[in-house]
């Protein structure tokens, strides 16, 4: 099984090198920001003739957006904007503008609606001081040392890495991997290069392949299994608030930069700024490691696994949990486990957000009309089941498993809410033991109208 995957380390670069590398992403920033005028002021041009009366066949030329039109249009201008373009690599060039192209068909895709989600903004001139450095390799020598403790990329030449990179030079050695592009970027107050690899894995198969198990994510228990393990929440950001506000103190204090005066940032404002810096990259790497070592170890265990697919966007306008939330990073942990299921030769399913996994009854499938989130334990009033919520709302994503198996590969109508939970016309049934869960809805609903959401496969 082919499948692209990236592998990050940490570089240790001399001054002299560190200054390649700025100057690389600086050129990378000079050649977006030319391109992103000259589309802009062609859109302008068509915009003030349309105004004029000016028939659409005599209007300027329009520019092409593609990588290709933008590449060219650079070569042709680049001898005047940039003299000094021998200086880097071709690569820098192309990093901008390819940056370019893509914000621009984001952006002419979500006005066109052919781009789900948030709508994307018009493409921003990149800063020099706001903007992230970074630079991309996709063509010349691109390696890794016999000695693994050094790369090599084109015109940066031997760069020192911070860890060793054997498990990536013996892929390339054994010829299951092949590099496609290289990536430095320095975030948090260090520099990394991110190789892009299309790899050859070999086929895998879980511990239990057989075993199903729902996954509820919450706040005060980052994970709760169906299995009745429960995986605490580090809340590595709420550890760390109290160094963060020290440090966001101490920066305040200082004299930063001002655009409306022109004022450059001292000596000691940068260097704040660094610490603080450096402080949330720590926060983002203890959450990056504790997400992946949790859904690599469900990955390679079970089998199936049953998440919600939750608005986490909407969830974050509560004020009042927003902090936490993204400090327990939902979308990411669903992120891996979608990649990391296909990995191991397991299966993700994912129902549908306004399944009332929380407000059913997993031993009789009796339903709630609500349930606040204060209460902590679900109380069944049509059975009498007391059990933590998060454990039964996993116990019921696992259920749903059996739905989607009697469907087959096809979308199924499982038990859901349409929004609002309803109670009206419902009649409680009983469930044999032992059986799935089509034969534990709990629930009749009335004739003529579907509850059912959809229940889908990522793969």
């Amino acid at each position: 099984m082919k499948t692209i995957q990236a592998n990050r380390f940490a570089l240790d670069l001399t001054p002299g090198q560190e200054r390649d590398v700025y100057a690389h992403a600086g050129a990378a920033r000079v050649a977006h920001n030319w391109a992103l005028a000259r589309v802009k002021a062609v859109m302008d041009q068509r915009a003030a003739e349309r105004t004029y009366g000016v028939p659409d066949k005599l209007l300027t030329p329009s520019l092409s957006w593609s990588l290709a039109a933008l590449r060219r249009a650079w070569n042709t201008a680049k001898a005047e904007v940039a003299p000094w373009w021998t200086e880097v690599s071709k690569e820098a060039f192309n990093t901008g503008l390819d940056a370019l192209a893509r914000g621009l068909k984001n952006w002419a895709d979500s006005r066109s609606g052919k781009r789900a989600g948030r709508s994307v903004r018009f493409p921003r001139f990149k800063s020099r001081r706001r903007t992230t450095p970074s630079v991309r390799f996709t063509t010349g020598a691109i390696r890794v040392e016999p000695d693994r403790m050094h790369v090599v990329l084109p015109r940066l030449g031997r760069l020192k890495l911070h860890e060793s990179a054997r498990k990536l030079a013996r892929r390339l050695d054994n010829g299951t991997a092949r590099v496609m592009s290289a990536t430095v970027r320095r975030n948090g107050g260090r520099w990394y290069v991110a190789f892009t690899v299309e790899v050859e894995r070999a086929e895998r198969v879980p511990a239990r392949p057989d075993s199903v198990v729902g996954v509820d994510v919450g706040i005060k228990h980052l994970a709760v299994l169906s299995t009745g393990e429960l995986v605490d929440n580090p809340r590595h950001l709420g550890t760390a608030q109290t160094r963060l506000r020290a440090l966001g103190r101490t920066l305040s204090r200082k004299a930063g930069p001002d655009r409306r005066t022109g004022r450059r940032p001292s000596k000691r404002w940068e260097r704040a700024a660094a610490r603080l810096g450096r402080a949330h990259a720590r926060v983002a790497n203890l959450r990056r490691d504790g997400l992946h070592k949790l859904t690599t170890r469900v990955a390679r265990e079970y089998g199936t696994l049953v998440v919600e697919d939750l608005n986490v966007a909407g969830m974050l306008r509560n004020r009042r949990l927003a902090r936490h939330i993204a400090d327990a990073g939902f979308a990411e942990l669903r992120r891996h486990l979608a990649y990391k299921t296909e990995w191991n030769g397991g299966r993700l399913l994912v129902a549908d957000r306004w399944h009332p996994s929380s407000k059913t009854c997993s031993g009789c499938g009796a339903a709630k009309a609500k349930l606040a989130l204060s209460e902590r334990e679900y109380h069944c009033e049509a059975c009498g089941l007391v059990m933590d919520r998060d454990r039964n709302a996993a116990l019921n994503l696992a259920a749903l498993a059996a739905e989607f198996d009697t469907a087959g590969s096809g979308p199924v109508a499982g038990r859901g809410a349409d929004q609002k939970t309803r109670i009206r016309g419902q009649v409680a049934v009983k469930r044999q033991p032992g059986t799935a869960s089509a034969d534990q809805t709990g629930t009749v609903p009335p004739q003529g109208r579907t509850t059912g959401r959809v229940l889908t496969k990522e793969h």
